[in-house]
This record gives C-alpha cells, sequence and structure tokens, in this order.
C-alpha cells in the first residue's frame, strides 16, 4: 500500500532597505517594512493563508485521514504575528488536529549548517522554542533550508538530537537507487533519511497547468493513478513542495487548489494513505545507506548550493558575515543578535546570482551585493565596537567570564548587604 508525504515549506524575508555607502555609521536600521508588508501580504492573500485553509478542509473531509508537514522558518512566523495575525489562529488549527507536524527548520532560513556549527545549533534551539510556545508541539524531524545536507550535516543533526532527516531525492546522490525507499544516514547508522520525489514533486510544482507537458491535463484521478503505477515496493511518496507552489506558480484559476481538496478521496480510494514526515520513519524499515559528501540542496539544476554561494560576490559576503560569528555568540546586544539573524538570510545570497536571483527586488546581482555589503559594513563596525578584533577570540571569551562572575560576585554582595541591613534594622 502506497504512503504519501506531503510536506509544504514556508518562508518570507525581512526585505533589507537601499543602503547607501554614506549612511555606514550613522543609520543601525536596515529593513524595508513596507517592501516586507506587501511582499508578505502577496505570498499570504495568494498562496499561503488559501493553502492552509484547504489544508484544514481536507483533513475534515478525509475524517482526519489526511496528514501532512509544514516547514515554517521563525522569521516567517514573527512577521505572521506580527501582519497577519489570522496565519497564526489557522496554523494553530492544523496543530491542534493532529494531523500536521510542524518540522524543525533553521529559524532564520540561513546555510548556517554549512558556515558555522554552532549558528546551525542556536537557530534550531530557536525555532524548537518558537514552535512550543506558539503551537506546542516538538518534532525529532529536521527539514534544512532548501533541504541542504552532506554527511558532515548529519552527524550534527544527530548530535543535536534529531532522528530523522528529510532530504532532496538528487539524480547524482541515488545513483541506481529509487527515492520511494527510507534510507540510513552513511555516517550515523541510526538516523533516517527521507528522500524527496524529485519527478514527481517537480511535476505538481512546475508542470501542473504547462500545455506542453505529457500529463496535461493534470487532475487528481489521474494524479492517484500515476502514484498507484509506481513500481512494487516502492511504498514511500514523498511530496515536498515550496508553499509558493499553490496559488503563485500555479495561480488559483489553474484549479490547483480544487486538484489539491479533491486528492485524499481519489487517493484513499485506491488504498493508499497520508504519513507525516516522523510517522513515515517509523512505519518503514531501511533499505540502504546514502552517502554525500558535498552539500546538496533542492535547488538549481545541479541541486548543490552553487546558486547561494556559487560566484565570487556571494562567497566575498559569506566568509565576511561568518567570520564574526564568533564574536556575535558572545555577546548579548539584542538588536545585534536580531541583525545577526537576518543578515543571515539565504535570499539575500540567492539575489546575487547572476541567472537565478528568486524574488529578488534588486535589478542586478551586483546591485544586490553593493547594497548586502553596505548594510555589512555597518553591522561589522557595530561588533567591532563592542568586541574588538585587536582581541583573539579565547581572550575576549575569557573577559567575558571574568566580567560575568565578577558581577555574580558583586549581586551576591548586594544580596548579603541587604540581608544585614535587615538584621541591623
Amino acid at each position: 500500500m502506497k504512503k504519501l508525504c506531503f510536506c509544504f515549506q514556508m518562508h518570507a524575508p525581512y526585505r533589507l532597505k537601499r543602503y547607501r555607502f554614506f549612511e555606514i555609521g550613522q543609520d543601525h536600521y536596515y529593513y524595508d517594512d513596507m517592501q516586507t508588508e506587501e511582499h508578505l501580504n502577496w505570498l499570504v492573500t495568494t498562496s499561503y493563508l488559501p493553502l492552509t485553509k484547504t489544508l484544514l478542509e481536507m483533513i475534515r473531509l478525509s475524517k482526519g485521514k489526511f496528514h501532512c508537514a509544514l516547514a515554517i522558518s521563525g522569521t516567517t512566523l514573527e512577521l505572521f504575528e506580527m501582519y497577519y495575525p489570522e496565519m497564526i489562529d489557522v496554523l494553530k488549527e492544523l496543530a491542534d488536529s493532529k494531523c500536521v507536524e510542524f518540522v524543525a527548520t533553521p529559524y532564520a532560513h540561513s546555510l548556517s549548517a554549512q558556515y558555522n556549527e554552532t549558528e546551525f545549533e542556536e537557530q534550531l534551539k530557536m525555532h524548537a522554542a518558537k514552535l512550543q510556545d506558539v503551537f506546542g508541539v516538538k518534532s525529532n524531524t529536521l527539514c534544512n533550508a532548501e533541504l541542504l545536507y552532506s554527511d558532515d550535516i548529519a552527524i550534527m543533526a544527530q548530535k543535536f538530537g534529531y532522528k530523522t532527516l528529510m532530504i532532496e531525492g538528487a539524480k547524482h546522490l541515488l545513483s541506481w537507487k529509487s527515492p520511494n525507499y527510507l534510507y540510513h544516514s552513511c555516517v550515523s547508522p541510526k538516523q533516517t533519511l527521507l528522500l524527496r520525489n524529485m519527478h514527481i514533486s517537480d511535476e505538481l510544482s512546475f508542470h501542473f497547468s504547462d500545455y506542453n507537458h505529457a500529463s496535461y491535463p493534470m487532475d487528481a484521478e489521474k494524479f492517484a493513478n500515476q502514484l498507484v503505477a509506481l513500481p512494487e515496493g516502492e511504498d514511500l511518496v514523498n511530496i515536498w513542495m515550496g508553499a509558493e507552489t499553490f496559488g503563485i506558480i500555479q495561480p488559483a484559476h489553474t484549479g490547483i487548489f480544487d486538484f489539491l481538496k479533491a486528492l485524499p478521496y481519489y487517493a484513499l480510494e485506491r488504498e493508499m494513505s497520508f504519513m507525516t514526515p516522523s510517522e513515515a520513519a517509523k512505519h518503514f524499515a531501511a533499505k540502504d545507506v546514502i552517502v554525500s559528501p558535498y552539500p546538496m540542496t533542492w535547488t538549481g539544476e545541479s541541486k548543490d548550493i552553487s546558486v547561494f554561494c556559487g560566484n565570487d560576490l556571494q562567497q566575498e559576503a559569506l566568509q565576511k558575515l561568518y567570520a564574526v560569528a564568533e564574536r556575535v555568540h558572545l555577546c548579548e546586544d539584542k538588536m545585534l543578535k536580531t541583525d545577526w539573524l537576518q543578515l543571515q538570510d539565504l535570499n539575500s545570497f540567492h539575489y546575487m546570482n547572476h541567472i537565478d536571483r528568486g524574488y529578488s527586488n534588486f535589478d542586478t546581482a551586483y546591485d544586490a551585493f553593493i547594497n548586502y555589503m553596505n548594510i555589512l559594513s555597518d553591522f561589522l563596525q557595530r561588533v567591532e565596537e563592542q568586541y574588538p578584533t585587536t582581541i583573539e577570540n579565547e581572550e575576549l571569551n575569557s573577559l567575558l567570564k571574568t566580567i560575568h562572575n565578577q558581577e555574580k560576585e558583586i549581586n551576591s554582595l548586594n544580596e548579603k548587604i541587604k540581608q544585614l541591613k535587615k538584621k541591623i534594622k
């Protein structure tokens, strides 16, 4: 019996404002609030809200038999709380249904897993706390930003307590293997890997309304028949995509929401069922191991990280940013910490790509780079003011510990003074 595992990834970034060279050292606010709200409004009204309401209806119509997963960055949840509390209400309903798994993902939708292990762990902790605070849920399944994965990331994830990882079923990774099985990581045998069925997921994302595609016109019955026809034994079908598939890549007038709403009926009629990633990991036994010495994602033709760090502009920006990671981790300045998170958003580096620049608000990759580096220069000045680069990281850490211990001792002595004053009185 085929088990279908759907997952929808949501991320809305804080948009950076046009920041000129002469503003460095003068203006420490980096965001275009109006553009952030407009972009979020477009995402929510066109895609995110109709999709989540459709998922609620699918759960209701299937009497709880439809299960799926959502991977929503902490940044996006913040923006929902600020601008679209209705989204939070609908997401809470999905959480209360017990049919939706909110999987773990880096808080700022960043490349931290590739560039700084400590930062990666911190963002996962922040995201876990956010899910617990807003929805009262916890997940041991990790869906990294853009499905970023490698053997090194698997080791880190296991260290952080994640038992299941969601990764891309890229051709160069699978070779002759099928994505429709459960696998183990070659470096952490107890860790299970779920692989996205790239062909089926992308067919839905990019070819649903494509007149020239072989499966056009696609409808729920035809799609269900296609899944049933998969080879015997290949019973786990992971269909994951960006939530923007529904309403933006495939506009509402194509019938994409009606297709999704009808799918559980035709799937259940053919004795297929739905699972969350955690349920699939428990249900299936691993068939083989996956080896991934180099980082891979679900983005671009090559399915690697070159979209985000493949040219000199991107590499320069990333190198300068993560060079101060240890110093930022030592600081307690909340605004500095907040800016640090937002500057890691991988969209900023995507915009610096010369060919594929995503939903960029800059005319060219070079414009995006210059704007980002101006902001980063101001940010680095602020870090330098608090923690000068003339002091080595170890020496700085030791000094901060000494100061912290002195503060504790002073507080302790003040408490004793208060107690003695009370006794004297």
